[in-house]
Formats: C-alpha cells, sequence, structure tokens
C-alpha cells in the first residue's frame, strides 16, 4: 500500500508554521501519511525509515531566499544515504513575503536535489505571507490550495500551485508593521529595539 512520508524541514519545527500546514495536508489526504519532524540527530534513521514510502513531502519555510539548513543538512546525509527504492518528492514551502514567487528559488534547490539523486519531482505549493495568513480570514485560500496539493500528490502528479493573501503590498506592509510592533509588545521588545542590528543582545 502507498504511503506518504511528511518531513518537517523548519528549524523550529516542532512549533513551526510548517507543521501546520502539514497537519492540514494530512486532514484532507486520503493515503496513509507519517510525519516526522527533521532534527540534528535522526537523519540516519529518517533515511532507513524512507524506504518505506513510496511518497515525500517535504514541508518548510523560506530562509534567506533558500531552504533551512536544517533540511539541506539532511539532504546531505540523505545522498551519502538513499533508500533502495526512490520516492517521489513533493514540496510545500512558505515564505513571510507577499509574492509566492519569492519560494522559486528554494525550490530550484530541492528540484535539482532530486535531477541529480535520481529521485521523481512532483507537486509544489508555494504559500505568500505565510507567517501570517493561517490567522486571518484568507486561511480558507490556504486550504483550498493544501487540498489541491493532496489530490496531485496522491496521484502521482506534476501539477504547482501557489497562494497568497489578496492584498496590495501597501496594505500587506501596514498589517505586517502593525503584527510585529504587537508581537514585540508581548515580549517587552520596543519598535526601535526591533530596528537596531544588536537585537540579539538585548
Amino acid at each position: 500500500m502507498e504511503q506518504i512520508m511528511i518531513l518537517n524541514g523548519s528549524p523550529r519545527a516542532p512549533k513551526s508554521n510548517s507543521k501546520r500546514y502539514a497537519k492540514i495536508f494530512r486532514q484532507y489526504c486520503k493515503m496513509d501519511t507519517a510525519y516526522f519532524d527533521i532534527s540534528k540527530s535522526n537523519h540516519l534513521s529518517l533515511c532507513s525509515e524512507m524506504e518505506r514510502f513510496s511518497k515525500l513531502l517535504l514541508v518548510f519555510p523560506l530562509y534567506a531566499d533558500g531552504i533551512p539548513v536544517t533540511l539541506l543538512d539532511f539532504l546531505k546525509t540523505l545522498e551519502q544515504n538513499p533508500p533502495p527504492k526512490k520516492p517521489s518528492v513533493s514540496v510545500l514551502i512558505n515564505c513571510g513575503f507577499l509574492e509566492s514567487g519569492q519560494n522559486d528559488v528554494a525550490v530550484d534547490m530541492v528540484r535539482l536535489f532530486c535531477r541529480k539523486n535520481g529521485y521523481p519531482f512532483g507537486c509544489v505549493l508555494k504559500i505568500g505571507s505565510g507567517e501570517a495568513i493561517l490567522d486571518t480570514p484568507f486561511r480558507i485560500l490556504a486550504i483550498r490550495k493544501i487540498k489541491a496539493l493532496s489530490k496531485g500528490v496522491q496521484k502521482g502528479e506534476h501539477k504547482a500551485f501557489k497562494v497568497s493573501m489578496p492584498l496590495s503590498r501597501k496594505m500587506f506592509i501596514k498589517a505586517s508593521t502593525s503584527y510585529w510592533i504587537r508581537y514585540g509588545q508581548k515580549n517587552n521588545v520596543t519598535r526601535e529595539q526591533m530596528a537596531t542590528l544588536n537585537i540579539e543582545d538585548q
């Protein structure tokens, strides 16, 4: 029986938005799924587990215009320890930018890995405004695309989906600025402190 392995490549996987996206995917997926967080210590065990699955879904956020080091380090291990039968790889990526196209380079990085190492490449969902969209009325837009991704992955299709909040850049910047100011206040950090380069020292 075919199964889908879901790997969360977020550096803060247990408390990440990626985990929330993976949960929605599993909710609407009719195939059996198994979810795993990638950590520094479980690379080899995940490589071993992978041989039980016909499909792999990588769920992760955009970091510095690319894939996060958590996922990058795992892919290096996977390159040296591939499963006997390689699963089809799909991607669900989110970024804090309004434009979903900001995710393109990171998706191309995964696609290149697949091409170099002989993994079939499946579907992609690129989510813009990923830090916020699930906590707004636009949540339904993200859910619709995740449902479409789920169907595509199950059918073995090669489709690309994208979604973002239908806001102008000006409105998005205004709303996101307000969000981060409120977030800072909850943690006793002022707007001026957030604007400095030494915020980690505060």
